[in-house]
């Protein structure tokens, strides 16, 4: 059974994605328990066609996760490993084999996976060898003719010839055949069908050439009486494609060696203390790192990396990060620092608390992103989609008309001419070369950014990022540190401003807030001691108040102090002015002072900001902050726009605005507020020291929330865009050279008629070459 989607019976609603049904009854089904349906169907117990159904319920999964419009199957689940085609994510199935709609060989959708034994590249390899061992004295044979064979007759030869090319077209390239099957049954013309057409009409026209020569009439024998027969066309042409899928599935195991790369940097084993009942440490033990839980206490040498993403309990050191932030420099760590797995710890020892183990840390979640995104299709991959549906059905018409053109028009002998000339366009004619181009230039480049502090979680955001000319900016946390720091202290009625800062901080110590946590830092960095607070109290969004050394002390807004009985009319007047947060601080009812706090500008943003205005980018920057705020650090930075006191909602219809305006738009934030607009923007880009939320809703996560990860990104999607276009553009030129070449257009000029054989070598080495072309991307300078 198959079904349009846009046809569907029933809609049914998930996980905020639409899902599309072929029947009411399926719907029901579906909805009764989604997550059953969900969880097989990434479990399916063999390739199916997108649009086929073979269990009892078939829906259409929404395109945002599929890159597709066709149904996919929800069949039983299965257990092991669960393998997915490059081209078209939305086949899954447990185990290797190949895909049944393009026929390329599978990859494991397990990151894990990807280090283990490739069965499809060992398969390949071993039928290439074999088929090659007996390839070589068959051409021999052939090409050498009566020389080789002059005492032996023609009847007897072409028997030897059968016996040398049925293993080798029957057995080394029975996985061609299988896929000619599967492209006829899932009406899916690719690769394969002209690889089964051109080696099967070969083989089994000489086989019964062979077998009943008497069927075969006068016309269509030699000046011998025998029947030509192309069993080393065959068995060559298989041997070259088998070459061809050798070399081919060698590089995108090549393509996968950042997954690789990403997974070595993780220890294989951690020093696990256990603790006695009085909480202190006792014996040490190695164990592996699936034996690890939350909550056990780890003990990291100098030199040795961090198992597990934790936070440091004992002891201090400086940790090589650059893992994750890209920065070469050793960030220092003392107790209460948060240690990611994966990074180095490069000097001293110490110990830390595992807290996300296995895959929730930091290293697992990256590399499952990246598995994710090199298995994405970039939106340039429909126009390959869509002329390849055309190419294969044209292709064989082609080989069609040259056989017809050959047979009626062509010197003697006809039939001999007129066969070669078909196979030769079947072979050559293969759209391998066409599929490769897209999706071996996304993986490589979605490896190469992950080392860069890149995290590409789709290809679409990758090509989109190329042409962006509109970047919208959230301040804090993106283009500021996020964490306000005092600014400035005034003081008023004999106090000095060390006393104002000492009697605010002594109040705030018993506050979380952040600016109170600011101003205590402030006067531990001026080495202030602080005085005991008594009957304190805090107002949200307000202040805090409480007795220290016998004085009420207040700290807050003017709102709050004006509510406590302090005269603040002369503070009032010049408050509206200010670019800066001030908190205000009383004594005894008398405005004594003022903290001015800010949040620092990162010291890498006015280098961003030059480079991305000298690029033909228009920034505008989108804040919740005061408007004061916002100008003093749009100013600074030179902004094109800049948006204050705008609600998370706000931002999102800002980044409407400017698409609607024409503006291929950007967004960049690191916040909970920020999703709405991280979500609405044309790509999104997630600052990797923000929530987990934007992060979610963002194409793209710059793991060290530098806004120069910007620049490294879009060089990255530019690069990626003009190697997609290489390898196009290669495909295309090489088939419309290749085809008419194959079809014999320069016989009556120079007497040149193309050979099935070099027509397979050339298909496999354009293969060869557009993945090699994708591979250049892995040594890009970021």
């Amino acid at each position: 059974m198959t079904f349009d989607p846009t046809k569907a019976a029933a809609t049914v609603e998930f996980g905020g994605q639409p899902y599309y049904f072929c029947s009411k009854g399926c719907a029901a089904m579906f909805q009764q328990n989604p997550n059953k349906f969900l969880t097989a169907a990434n479990a399916a117990p063999a390739p199916q066609h997108p649009a086929r159904a073979t269990d009892s319920c078939c829906a259409t999964a929404p395109a945002a996760t599929q890159n597709s419009s066709q149904a996919v199957v929800l069949p039983n689940a299965g257990e092991g490993v669960r393998y997915t085609c490059p081209m078209h994510p939305q086949i899954v199935q447990v185990g290797p084999g190949s895909c049944p709609i393009c026929g390329m060989a599978l990859e494991p959708m397990d990151p894990l996976a990807q280090v283990e034994a490739d069965p499809e590249y060992d398969s390949m390899k071993k039928r290439f060898i074999i088929a090659l061992v007996l390839s070589i004295p068959l051409l021999v044979l052939a090409m050498s003719g009566e020389t080789l064979l002059h005492d032996v007759p023609t009847a007897s030869a072409q028997w030897i010839e059968l016996l040398f090319a049925t293993p080798v077209v029957l057995w080394c390239g029975w996985p061609f055949f299988e896929r000619f099957w599967a492209s006829l049954v899932n009406h899916s013309p690719n690769m394969f069908t002209l690889i089964g057409l051109g080696t099967g009409a070969a083989y089994f026209y000489s086989l019964v050439a062979v077998v009943a020569p008497q069927i075969f009439p006068p016309s269509l024998r030699d000046t011998n009486g025998a029947i030509p027969v192309y069993f080393e066309a065959a068995a060559v042409i298989t041997t070259l494609v088998l070459l061809g899928q050798v070399l081919e599935l060698r590089a995108r195991r090549q393509t996968s060696g950042a997954i690789r790369a990403l997974l070595d940097l993780a220890p294989q084993q951690a020093h696990r203390i256990t603790e006695t009942r009085d909480g202190a440490n006792g014996n040490e033990q190695d164990v592996t790192l699936d034996r690890l839980v939350a909550g056990d206490a780890l003990r990291v040498r100098p030199g040795e990396r961090v198992p597990v993403d934790g936070v440091i309990r004992d002891g201090a050191s400086a940790i090589d990060e650059s893992m994750v932030t890209g920065e070469p420099m050793p960030v220092e760590k003392s107790a209460g620092d948060k240690v990611t797995g994966g990074t180095l710890n490069t000097s001293g020892s110490f110990i830390m608390k595992a807290e996300r183990v296995g895959s929730d840390t930091t290293l697992a979640q990256i590399v499952k992103l990246v598995s994710e995104a090199q298995r994405s299709r970039a939106p340039m991959q429909r126009l390959a989609d869509k002329v390849s549906s055309y190419f294969v059905p044209a292709v064989v018409a082609g080989a069609l008309i040259a056989f017809a053109v050959w047979f009626f028009a062509g010197p003697e002998p006809r039939f001999a001419h007129a066969m070669v000339a078909a196979v030769a366009v079947l072979i050559i004619a293969c759209p391998c070369a066409l599929g490769l181009a897209t999706p071996m230039s996304v993986m490589v480049a979605v490896g190469r950014g992950a080392h860069a502090g890149v995290l590409v979680r789709n290809a679409e955001a990758l090509e989109t990022l190329a042409k962006v000319d509109t970047l919208v900016i959230d301040k804090t946390g993106t283009l500021t540190e996020g964490k306000p720091t005092v600014e400035n202290v005034t003081a008023s009625g004999g106090l000095s401003q060390t006393e104002i800062l000492r009697l605010a901080a002594s109040l705030e110590a018993a506050s979380e807030h952040p600016l109170a946590r600011a101003i205590v830092r402030a006067a531990q960095d001026k080495q202030l001691t602080l005085a005991p607070v008594a009957d304190f109290r805090a107002t949200a969004g307000g202040g805090a108040e409480g007795r220290v050394e016998n004085k009420i002390v207040r700290a807050g807004t003017l709102k709050f102090l004006g509510s406590a009985g302090v005269d603040i009319s002369y503070a009032r007047s010049q408050a509206a002015s200010e670019s800066a947060t001030t908190a205000y601080v009383s004594l005894d009812e008398k405005l004594s002072g003022a903290i001015s706090l800010s949040d620092p500008i990162k010291s890498s943003a006015k280098t961003a900001i030059k480079e991305l205005h000298a690029a033909g980018i228009r920034i505008v920057v989108a804040t919740g902050d005061r408007r004061q705020v916002a100008q003093r650090v749009a100013i600074e930075l030179g902004f094109d726009q800049v948006e204050a006191e705008v609600q998370p909602q706000q931002k999102a219809e800002i980044v409407k605005r400017l698409r609607e305006q024409g503006h291929v738009v950007a967004m960049a934030g690191d916040g909970i507020n920020d999703s709405p607009a991280l979500a609405a923007a044309d790509v999104g880009i997630a600052m990797g020291t923000g929530t987990d939320i934007a992060i979610e809703s963002a194409g793209i996560t710059l793991l060290n929330g530098d806004l120069r990860g910007i620049l490294r990104a879009r060089k990255l999607s530019r690069a990626t865009i003009g190697n997609i276009k290489q390898n196009l553009a290669f495909a295309f030129l090489y088939n419309t050279l290749g085809i008419p070449l194959a079809a014999g257009v320069l016989y009556p000029f120079f007497g040149w008629l193309l050979s099935p054989m070099i027509a397979s070598a050339a298909m496999s080495l354009s293969s060869v070459s557009v993945i090699g072309n994708a591979l250049r991307l892995r040594r890009m300078d970021l």
